[in-house]
């Protein structure tokens, strides 16, 4: 398991010397011989395991991690960077890289939070790196926003230490440990600090209230840092919504669903409008990450596991890419949805790029299709089981007039950036964002044949 942190240190140690964009991508792609074989070797001690679930996740990561550095090959052709802002990038990528990779592997909740906290703290220098008045703004803002979630991250884990201090000592911060002795901690202090947490970690996503904070920082930060947000961060964020919430889980289920659909729900309905109101691409694509997250968090709490996971690893490949295409969307005009996709050359790349978006509205054969398909069918068998059904199929129907709302939008930029042009001017596309694309796509198309072993780490699960 050592050798998946070596690609990132590689990369930090070299990004004190002459930056080669070639290179750095080559280190960073060898990150999935380790991500690969940790798949085939599991194993857990006081502060590190390997599982179906987290091997998974750090797989789809470790694919972003990839696409994010082939794409840099590029980037200062499309933003001008100097060498300096380059170094900063790859430096505060790697710490980043090192920092998720620790809270995805994480068997200890506070390296877990340490995890974050390395992410988050480099995620600053990482917007930064845009040498514009704006992105320093958005940067302390962002800088603001984390450590308040970190924070509240941080006090639930000390309440949820304390629930079970008494019974397992040291283990109490033991994720494994505390599962599996659910029914001996303190329920009310176990309780609070979970609330509190998954708040800090929903904050962490742009969930309610704190809607527009992610749109605005990946607006204004350069197109990697959008795709390192929806792709790896909030891989691990998501990781530790599905760890707390398995414990919670046994402790008081009911408290679990109220809470998260209550959430989600609100959240949903800022997110939809926002969506329906956006005016450029990054905007549009930040908003729907935080669409995606609600989906994928009530999707697991319903018991729906294989779609949450199916639902998860679409969007870590779907948003990368769309993060990472902007670039050549934008060339001949910012912020403009017309004509986006005319004017291409070569014509596959409008057509890849026309699959992403329409693949990210569910649109059949997307992975997001069936994952939604199985995740409302595991949130309508809960209903069936509960107390309050016509609450909870009125909760359903609201979610899905909301999804059309989302859907609606993104279908019309399609056929905005389709049939209208404004300049004839043809767009240039570059080998490395070619390579990222097709990588990004065949991924997908993999997912949709890797059904069965998603299925194997849901029934485990349960």
């Amino acid at each position: 398991m050592n050798l998946i942190f070596i690609p990132p240190i590689l990369i930090f140690l070299l990004s004190y010397t002459k930056i080669n964009r070639i290179l750095m991508s080559i280190i960073a792609t060898s990150v999935i011989i380790p991500s690969v074989w940790i798949i085939f070797h599991p194993f857990n001690n006081d502060y590190f395991m390997v599982d179906k679930l987290n091997s998974f996740i750090m797989l789809i990561s470790s694919i972003v991690g990839i696409g994010v550095s082939i794409t840099m090959i590029s980037l200062p052709k499309r933003i001008p960077l100097k060498e300096k802002n380059i170094k900063r990038f790859y430096r505060f990528f790697s710490v980043f890289w090192l920092g998720l990779t620790i809270s995805i592997l994480a068997n200890n909740m506070g390296l877990f939070w340490i995890g974050l906290e390395f992410a988050t703290l480099s995620t600053v220098y990482m917007i930064k790196v845009k040498p514009t008045p704006n992105a320093h703004k958005e940067a302390w803002k962002y800088l603001i926003i984390g450590a308040i979630a970190i924070a509240l991250v941080l006090f639930g884990i000390i309440l949820m230490y304390g629930s079970a201090k008494e019974i397992l000592g040291a283990n109490a911060m033991n994720f494994l440990a505390l599962s599996q002795n659910t029914a001996h901690i303190n329920h009310f202090l176990f309780e609070l600090g979970f609330f509190i947490a998954i708040t800090g970690l929903f904050v962490k996503m742009g969930f309610f209230p704190m809607n527009l904070w992610l749109a605005d920082i990946e607006r204004s930060a350069i197109y990697p840092v959008g795709a390192l947000f929806s792709g790896i961060l909030e891989s691990a964020i998501i990781l530790g919504f599905f760890r707390f919430s398995q414990i919670e889980m046994q402790i008081n289920y009911s408290h679990l669903i109220g809470f998260v659909y209550t959430y989600a729900l609100f959240t949903l309905f800022m997110v939809s409008f926002l969506i329906y109101k956006a005016k450029d691409f990054i905007r549009l694509f930040s908003l729907s990450g935080i669409e995606h997250m609600t989906l994928i968090s009530l999707f697991w709490v319903s018991g729906g596991y294989f779609a949450a996971l199916l639902h998860f690893a679409a969007h870590a490949l779907f948003k990368p890419g769309l993060f990472l295409s902007t670039g050549i969307l934008e060339q001949n005009g910012k912020f403009n949805f017309k004509g986006v996709l005319k004017n291409i050359n070569p014509k596959y790349v409008s057509l890849i790029i026309s699959a992403l978006l329409l693949g990210v509205v569910s649109l059949p054969p997307s992975p997001m299709f069936f994952s939604e398909i199985f995740g409302f069918k595991s949130m309508i068998n809960i209903a069936k089981h509960s107390d309050y059904f016509i609450l909870m199929i009125v909760g359903i129907v609201f979610i899905l007039i909301l999804l059309s709302i989302i859907f609606y939008k993104f279908v019309n930029v399609y056929q905005e950036g389709l049939y209208e042009n404004d300049n004839n001017r043809e767009k240039k596309v570059y080998l490395s964002e070619k390579i990222m694309l097709i990588l990004f796509f065949v991924s997908l198309v993999a997912l949709l044949f890797g059904f069965d072993y998603i299925d194997i780490i849901a029934k485990g699960l349960k």
